[in-house]
């Protein structure tokens, strides 16, 4: 299943993203977890100290390397030069699964030992002084549109994306690459701004939205988000001990979190695995695709001096069931 964590900034949404990688590795999920954020922050969130996670490999300083595995022996890509993020995958690109060996996990994802569990972590790396004035965030993100859009995943096979703040994550097509999207909210008008933006801008392609109310303090709380967000409120999320020690640097066993929200970690898992029998291949292509000729015909053919569009392999649905001939 793939997950993304999207809210306003400060809305709690790395924080939420980490406690439910966390569940899903007690439970013995394979997983691989993705920092999408502009701001780094799963790393340290999952356990890391500060001189481990400013030691992860950044994924957008090793797209060369992720495109050229991706490409494969796709005669309709010529070369990893010619790949955007939006490229789709064709007859004779490489899949990417969840729990496999690959050069792109061996250059890109390093293992987080977690309470009862290993998770694969990967980072789209952080803003740097050298792209300053120079570069989009977004640019780097699209190494991690690239792997979703080769990714075939199955049933209890996760990747948790924590993805960028605010609406910043509609400058690509990657919104639509997951089955779930838990936005983070807190009872505020701020709080609940960046939900109205997100069903608004998602609403036409399908995107499968709840809400997790975080920092919800009493009923007065409960009951202004469910009058802002109605069905899609999922489950809220208040105070916790254990998530205090461990923004300090000192998690007790994850055993050890409150049943609320032990509960509540269940409850997101319950909402993912159920969108499982939704899954449309089909219309997950069809989406893929629509981005990429957008992105082509407005910046993407001037950049690379191709036609990307004859990257198009009107015959290539991307599905579990082509996994063994890719």
């Amino acid at each position: 299943m793939k997950i993304a964590f999207v809210g306003k900034g400060g809305s709690g949404k790395t924080t939420l993203s980490s406690l439910f990688i966390r569940h899903l590795a007690a439970s013995g999920a394979p997983v691989v977890a993705v920092d999408a954020d502009i701001n780094q922050h799963l790393g340290a969130a999952l356990g890391l100290d500060e001189a481990e996670a400013a030691a992860l490999p950044a994924m957008g300083d090793r797209l060369p390397l992720i495109k050229d595995h991706l490409r494969g022996s796709n005669p309709r890509i010529t070369s990893a030069e010619t790949m955007i993020k939006t490229t789709p995958p064709g007859e004779g690109s490489r899949l990417l699964r969840v729990c496999e060996d690959n050069p792109v996990y061996e250059a890109c994802a390093r293992p987080v030992e977690l309470d009862g569990g290993t998770v694969r972590l990967m980072v789209t790396g952080p803003f740097t002084d050298a792209d300053l004035g120079v570069a989009c965030y977004h640019s780097k993100t699209g190494a991690v549109e690239l792997c979703l859009n080769h990714l075939v995943d199955g049933r209890g096979e996760y990747i948790v994306v924590d993805m960028t703040a605010g609406s910043d994550s509609f400058a690509s097509g990657m919104f639509t690459r997951f089955d779930m999207t838990f936005l983070v909210a807190e009872p505020t008008r701020r709080g609940v701004s960046v939900y109205r933006q997100y069903k608004e801008y998602a609403r036409d392609y399908g995107v499968v939205l709840k809400v997790v109310g975080n920092k919800v303090q009493g009923q007065d709380d409960l009951d202004f988000l469910r009058a802002e967000v109605g069905d899609d409120l999922l489950m809220t999320v208040g105070h916790s001990d254990w998530v205090r020690a461990m923004e300090k640097g000192r998690p007790p066993r994850f055993e050890l979190l409150e049943d609320a929200n032990r509960r509540a970690l269940r409850a997101l898992q319950v909402a993912a695995d159920a969108t499982y029998e939704l899954r449309d291949w089909e219309r997950y292509t069809r989406q893929m695709v629509h981005f990429h000729l957008k992105n082509a015909a407005t910046w993407g053919d001037a950049r690379t001096g191709a036609d990307l569009a004859a990257q198009v392999d009107p015959g290539f649905v991307l599905g579990e069931g082509v996994v063994a001939s890719a």
